[in-house]
């Protein structure tokens, strides 16, 4: 049973009922579509904290119909990243001898590939958020980006419980962190923005074209092959590595081994390029989300 909140504004009070909510879809008030999305975009996010009650219970949902039909449940969550890490480390360092600058291969591998596994996550749930839930969508109004924060409360629910490998593997490698580690945290509300816009822009264009959903884990895999999560930045060709940073994942990916691993400050420049992107999305996405919200009952 998913409890309803109290929305400020345009958006009514939605009590729990029997089929979930009580206010049908065609008596629900429709923001003005004739406002600019910009112009719209701060009232709707002051909206959204009324509905807080609202995400929680979708992204419960969420995790629980991920790992239900397991037999192992939740563990998956730890044991997932674990067969990467083996898997990955006998390819890569045992097979191919990928250099870690020093660093026992397993962690170098994890403190790139922890991070990645949520981004990925993250973008995989975003493409199908109004789609797995096309019924509901049908039915009543809320705001339908709830649905798309959910995937990414999700997503951190996961990388927070397989973070607890990484902590072990600090702890099993005697590496102890510096307060660069500090750092970590700032990259990670980066990677945040920058997913999150992704996941703005991805759900409707799948509630649009069912096929980007299909497309997702190829572009995903294709991406993490172009981001030095395997291997070292430095192993890229100078020659290339302009053209290499135009990809905003490689100054994440390598802040956090900067501020984990060798104790320095990440590349600034190549953060504020990725916070520069990722706000970039995060606006467009929201925008052009709320420009196309109230079609998407109709093709959900």
């Amino acid at each position: 049973m998913i409890a309803g909140a109290r929305g400020a504004g345009a958006f009514p009070r939605m009590r729990a009922s029997g089929s979930i909510f009580q206010t049908p879809w065609h008596r629900m008030p429709r923001p003005h579509s004739d406002q600019l999305p910009t112009t719209r975009m701060f009232s709707e996010i002051k909206k959204l904290p009324a509905y807080r009650e609202l995400i929680i219970n979708f992204a419960m949902r969420e995790i629980k119909a991920k790992y239900k039909q397991a037999a192992l449940g939740v563990s998956w969550a730890v044991l997932q990243p674990l067969l990467q890490i083996l898997i990955m480390t006998l390819v890569f360092s045992v097979f191919a001898r990928v250099p870690s600058e020093g660093i026992p291969y397993p962690l170098f591998l994890f403190t790139g590939l922890l991070p990645w596994l949520f981004f990925a996550n993250a973008l995989n749930r975003g493409t199908t958020a109004l789609t797995n839930q096309a019924g509901l969508i049908t039915k009543i109004y809320f705001p339908r980006e709830s649905l798309v924060i959910a995937g990414l409360v999700a997503s951190l629910v996961d990388f927070a419980i397989a973070a607890s490998i990484y902590v072990v593997m600090l702890i099993y490698y005697g590496v102890s962190l510096s307060p660069y580690a500090l750092m970590a945290i700032p990259i990670f509300l980066v990677q945040m923005i920058l997913v999150f816009g992704l996941m703005l822009l991805l759900a409707p264009l799948n509630a649009f074209y069912r096929d980007v959903s299909q497309l997702m884990p190829v572009l995903i895999t294709f991406w993490q092959y172009l981001t030095p999560i395997m291997y070292p930045l430095k192993m890229v060709p100078a020659r290339y590595q302009a053209l290499y940073s135009l990809n905003p994942m490689v100054g994440i990916m390598d802040g956090y081994r900067s501020v984990l691993l060798r104790h320095q400050m990440p590349d600034m420049n190549l953060l504020a390029y990725a916070f520069g992107v990722g706000i970039v999305l995060l606006v467009f996405g929201y925008s052009q989300f709320k420009r196309v919200e109230m079609k998407l009952a109709d093709i959900a």
